[in-house]
């Protein structure tokens, strides 16, 4: 993995592109909504590869009624008795819509594969179904990218290992997630027969080099943009209206109501 080092993109640089992106991201938020738009983005890739913290920025400054995250956790049981794609279904966005899957249907290619979670013939069953099931998406108007992030089993281990000693990010691990360890060569496997039944010309995989996770953003989010014909949608000025004359209105005693206790006053020097 030692050819996939590039330098290391410096944070005053880093931290220009990433807001003038996001401003992009609005321009193609507020396009989607005016032109009743609907646009599906799948984020997959290697645990710890820095798919939760793109999604992160890349929603920062959008408008949480428009830009929808869909993060499932595992099946009920009533749901593992579905058509498997039903429930991801439910999630996908109606006119004016963004959805983010973090993780989506592709789990039965990974993680259910590698882990056994599903047998050999629900497998083979989803690699056949799956690309009916994007064409299908695609025919309707819906606007599917999907985005894969690699990174090297060194960075992947180096990135458990803080997340180990971060108890502010300890939560982000689970059995699963460490398990991906011992499994990397069966993840890589799954991955690259994943890749052979679904990355279609219609509906092609966006490999995102995510060694370094600041560079990746930087690419996902470009990248996105450059593949949308969104443009800024012209809106009309907006003003606050004057304020009108007093009416006699009277706020109430303070002592009446129950306050939040000063905890910033306790912050400051005495």
């Amino acid at each position: 993995m030692a050819g996939r080092k590039k330098t290391r993109i410096p944070r005053e640089v880093y931290e220009r592109e990433l807001l003038r992106l996001q401003a992009e991201l609005v321009k193609l938020q507020e396009w989607v909504r005016a032109q009743g738009a609907r646009l599906v983005v799948v984020f997959e890739g290697r645990d710890a590869a820095g798919k939760g913290s793109t999604i992160k920025r890349v929603t920062e400054h959008l408008n949480p009624r428009v830009v929808q995250i869909a993060a499932l956790p595992s099946p009920t049981e009533r749901e593992r008795t579905q058509w498997y794609f039903q429930r991801y279904i439910e999630h996908l966005p109606a006119a004016g819509e963004i959805v983010l899957f973090d993780r989506s249907w592709y789990n039965r290619a990974g993680v259910e594969r590698v882990m056994g979670f599903c047998t050999p013939e629900e497998h083979r069953r989803f690699l056949q179904q799956c690309p009916i099931l994007e064409r299908l998406l695609i025919d309707d108007g819906i606007l599917l990218r999907k985005y894969w992030f690699s990174v090297s089993l060194d960075e992947q281990e180096r990135r458990f290992r803080a997340r180990i000693d971060d108890p502010m990010r300890r939560w982000k691990l689970s059995t699963i997630d460490l398990q991906s360890v011992t499994h990397w060569e069966d993840y890589s496997r799954a991955k690259d027969d994943m890749f052979v039944h679904t990355d279609t010309a219609e509906s092609p995989w966006h490999v995102v080099e995510s060694e370094e996770k600041r560079r990746g953003r930087l690419n996902m989010i470009a990248h996105l943009l450059s593949t949308v014909p969104y443009y800024e949608v012209s809106r009309q000025a907006v003003s606050l209206p004057p304020r009108p004359e007093p009416t006699g209105y009277f706020r109430p005693d303070r002592r009446l109501q129950t306050y939040v206790p000063d905890h910033a006053a306790s912050l400051l020097p005495r």
